[in-house]
């Protein structure tokens, strides 16, 4: 289903039962979904309407806005503009991370372990890619991640090699995760499927809409049930009841729905 020209019914009805729910969640990816995709990580910044449309949201009675992101929570915190006064909630590096406003209820602790390998596993990437034009390794939280967005083909090519075969080699447990330009490692396993359905619970949401743009997202929307909305913005394969174009596009749609909520 599409958002996309002529009015849709069928879509119509799906923002209005959400609209509706007596509790919302409204859980969204960043990264070229609030914000257009950028060769410089910490740069991105959410489009203005986007970050209009959050901000109308989270300020509604029973609803609250996630922020649900392959980012470290750092990073997210910066790119997000967030601080300890926002409204929004967090989860980071695919929900390994968390933050929650003050008022909300206390987070159990997390006792995973972590990888004593990792550090010089994450060293090995950035050695393998050293030499590679465009190719740079990014240091997460629980892992690591390879940019590839301003390699060519074949450096691209041999730093997705390379840095395989290190990981099969070395950590062959890791999670690997690809989007557009990147290729994700770590030693945590969770994913925004598992994100989402811990802030649905946190929350007590009714429903729940989740958007976002590349194949990590997929999990969370393939996880989605009836009176959820799941939202995909721009191209590629989908579990998603509804796509948008682009970020623009999305910013309507949470406007949208933020209108049919205060009414």
């Amino acid at each position: 289903m599409s958002m996309q020209g002529q009015h849709d019914p069928v879509a119509d009805a799906a923002l209005t039962a959400v609209a509706t729910t007596p509790r919302l969640l409204v859980a969204l990816d960043f990264d070229g979904t609030l914000a257009p995709l950028v060769d410089e990580p910490l740069t991105a910044r959410a489009l203005p309407e986007a970050r209009r449309a959050v901000a109308e949201l989270a300020a509604l009675p029973d609803t609250v806005v996630a922020f649900v992101s392959g980012r470290s929570l750092a990073d997210l915190r910066v790119i997000a503009e967030h601080d300890d006064a926002s409204p929004i909630w967090l989860a980071g590096s695919h929900g390994a991370e968390h933050w929650r406003p003050s008022s909300a209820p206390a987070r159990r602790g997390d006792e995973s372990a972590a990888d004593g390998d990792a550090a010089s596993i994450v060293d090995a990437a950035e050695a393998i890619v050293a030499d590679l034009a465009g190719a740079w390794i990014e240091r997460k939280a629980f892992g690591f991640a390879l940019h590839t967005r301003l390699a060519d083909d074949e450096s691209t090519a041999r730093a997705q090699e390379g840095v395989d075969a290190l990981v099969a080699a070395r950590a062959p447990g890791w999670r690997r995760r690809t989007g557009r330009d990147i290729v994700e490692f770590a030693w945590r396993h969770e994913g925004k499927d598992s994100a989402v359905a811990e802030l649905r619970e946190a929350t007590g949401a009714t429903a729940v809409l989740f958007a976002g743009d590349d194949v990590t997202d997929e999990d969370a929307l393939r996880s989605l049930g009836a009176g959820d909305l799941g939202v995909r913005v721009g191209e590629g394969e989908t579990a998603a009841t509804v796509r948008v174009p682009d970020a623009p596009a999305l910013a309507a749609l949470l406007t949208e729905i933020a209108r049919r909520r205060a009414s």
